[in-house]
């Protein structure tokens, strides 16, 4: 057999900066940010082994493009920092070990460097005054690691140099940042600072330098903003928020930030003033305006924008809690509840009607509400022994002060109809048994006056939906899954909520969901090299499938069926050509057949390579006579040249 295991070797092309050979094992590459890097797999053995690169970290945003993940060349253009790190040329070709190599990529790069300045601790004045101590603090990001050094206008600046001054780096950034130490403000410190960020010229990368000028006028930002807090608005208005600067030296910048991370797409922003055109609820939370100018702490203020809302009005119907039934019944007490999402909160106002007449609160009808800083707002009707005149429909209709917004009603009806629910899943509706990739729809019917919202979870508690939530709402007892999957095999619990119904204890059912699929089988697909007169053997296995009692199989050549059977215990078939033809050569195919579908195996059978090994062969055994050495050959009739 001529088959031979993978080996491997990682070469590169593309803009190197450098390759240094370290301890033997690694290889380290350096590239400057921006360049592209090409590594190429050199790879060996028989059959052609199959390539994948793969790097560590291996997080979301590391993920290189797919296209060349399986190829032989590594081709990344204009790569950044972060794609930097180990990066890993793995072959396998089924014989022995896959052959793995590594080589580092270490990116280079320097950023304009930033100059802070700050005030020693305690000293929390605006100005910088005489006898002050003031600090500037370089930074710079760099791989690898910066040098600084500071100039004084055209005087370079050193430790000792001048007794004013201290250079030093603070041990806890590890070097990173440079911080040059004025004591006792003097005339003469009052200057233009420069620190100049260098790596040495690495990867051609030049020195980046940065200018602060110091003066007795240098003060941290100080900001003000000509807005309310908090801003209560309608839906559709436009909204600008005014930040203007009240001190600083350098002018500090202005710029707003949100609390959702980024500003809406639609907002403007122009100088100080951020404009949100047509606000909605999404738009909703706080705005801060930040000002900086490098010297001492940001400026930050802030303003939070509440968007007048009205939403997910919902009723419920208690029974007389002193009496262990769930009807309503004449004698008894009721009490109809009735909840809103207000925003804001505070301004929630309620009003009860019956039969489309205001209705107030007396000592057999009591209308309660719940804080009105609390939300979701509730508002309670208590009838106290109930009449038949009582019956009929109660109204709640929820407002907000403000204005602006449509106010929300929820009728109740009260009468002899008036029936809790009950719950039941329809005949031949469990277990619902479908195909993978089918839509289904599970299905409970619900009786009981008025209809209640049904929700559905799944009856394992800690197995989400598959919509990702823990349980989700219905309002005509049917759950529709779209594009169903085997995971979601199980069992689902639809049960009665309180909402928009009695506020009894939960009514439920519950449906079984089977969900088939076609066999997955392994090897999906396999490139056998035998010679003519040999034996080889196929072998076809199931990893799942459901259902996996009625798995058929079928082997082909090309159309040609070749044996067909039944699993019986075993989860594997193996077909077996004792003495390979010429005919024999070919596709192979072994299909897996349940009721949802098939999986197939398929293994292509070639003698080809047979022949290039042969002449290999006879070239080595040549070559092995010339030099007078044992050549020994076991191919079938062929005789070596002595």
């Amino acid at each position: 057999d001529l088959s031979t295991p993978p080996t491997v070797r990682i070469v590169h092309s593309g803009h190197a900066c450098n390759v240094e050979e370290e301890r033997h094992t690694e290889r380290v590459y350096t590239i400057r940010e921006g360049e592209t890097l090409e590594l190429t797999c050199l790879v060996t053995g028989h059959p052609r082994p199959q390539i994948r690169w793969t790097k560590t970290a291996g997080s979301v945003s590391d993920r290189f493009q797919d296209s060349s993940v399986f190829n032989d060349t590594l081709h990344i253009s204009k790569i950044q920092r972060h794609q930097g790190g180990r990066y890993y040329c793995k072959a396998e070709n089924g014989l022995g070990s896959p052959a793995i190599k590594s080589i580092r990529v270490d990116v280079y790069y320097l950023d304009d460097p930033v100059v802070t300045v700050h005030q020693s601790i305690g000293e929390a004045k605006e100005q910088f005054y005489y006898e002050r101590t003031v600090f500037l603090r370089c930074v710079a990001n760099s791989n690898p690691p910066v040098r600084y050094s500071w100039h004084r206008g055209r005087d370079v600046l050193s430790q000792g140099s001048d007794k004013g001054v201290e250079i030093y780096e603070p041990f806890f950034t590890q070097g990173e940042t440079k911080i040059l130490k004025l004591k006792n403000l003097r005339p003469q410190d009052y200057a233009n600072y420069s620190c100049i960020a260098s790596v040495r010229n690495v990867c051609g990368i030049s020195d980046r330098n940065v200018v602060f000028k110091l003066t007795n006028r240098t003060a941290s930002p100080s900001i003000k903003l000509l807005v309310e807090d908090p801003i209560v608005v309608n839906p559709g208005q436009t909204v600008s928020l005014v930040c203007i600067t009240t001190g600083g030296e350098p002018s500090p910048t202005l710029s707003w930030v949100s609390s959702s991370d980024s500003l809406p797409e639609k907002s403007v922003v122009k100088g100080g003033t951020l404009t949100l055109p047509g606000i909605t609820s999404d738009d909703a939370g706080v705005y801060s305006c930040v000002a900086s100018n490098n010297v001492g702490n940001p400026a930050k203020k802030s303003t939070t924008i509440v968007v007048r809302a009205l939403k997910k009005g919902r009723f419920w119907i208690t029974p007389d809690p002193y009496h262990n039934d769930d009807n309503i019944q004449i004698g008894r007490e009721v009490k109809i509840s009735c909840q809103v999402e207000a925003t804001p909160p505070e301004e929630l106002t309620f009003g009860w009607l019956k039969n489309g007449r205001a209705l107030r609160s007396s000592e057999r009808m009591v209308i309660t509400q719940t804080d009105p800083d609390i939300s979701p707002g509730t508002t309670n009707l208590d009838i106290i022994d109930l009449k038949f005149t009582d019956f009929g429909t109660y109204t709640c209709v929820a407002a907000l002060k403000g204005g602006g917004i449509p106010e929300i009603s929820i009728d109740v009806n009260i009468s002899s109809t008036t029936v809790p629910p009950s719950l039941s899943v329809p005949r031949g509706k469990s277990p619902l048994v479908v195909r993978e990739g089918d839509t289904v729809e599970l299905e409970c019917l619900v009786s009981g006056k008025p209809k209640p919202i049904i929700l559905w979870s799944r009856a394992d508690k800690e197995a989400p939906m598959p919509d990702g939530s823990m349980q989700s709402e219905s309002y005509d007892g049917v759950l529709r899954i779209v594009n169903v999957s085997r995971e979601m095999t199980g069992s689902y619990r639809c049960q009665t909520s309180q909402f928009n119904g009695f506020n009894v204890k939960p009514r439920e059912a519950v449906v079984e969901l089977i969900v088939q699929y076609p066999p997955s089988v392994e090897p999906v697909s396999l490139e056998l090299r035998q010679g003519l007169g040999r034996s080889v053997s196929m072998n076809c296995r199931v990893l799942r499938a459901h259902p996996s009692r009625v798995l058929r199989y079928e082997w082909r050549l090309g159309n040609r069926l070749l044996h067909a059977g039944h699993f019986d215990q075993s989860d594997e078939t193996e077909y077996t050509v004792k003495s390979l033809t010429r005919e024999g050569w070919g596709e192979y195919t072994c299909d897996v057949i349940n009721e949802a579908g098939a999986g197939r195996c398929t293994f292509l059978v070639t003698g080809e390579q047979r022949f290039n090994a042969f002449s290999t062969l006879i070239s080595f055994c040549l070559s092995s006579v010339a030099n007078s050495t044992h050549c020994e050959c076991r191919i079938p009739g062929f005789t070596c040249p002595m």
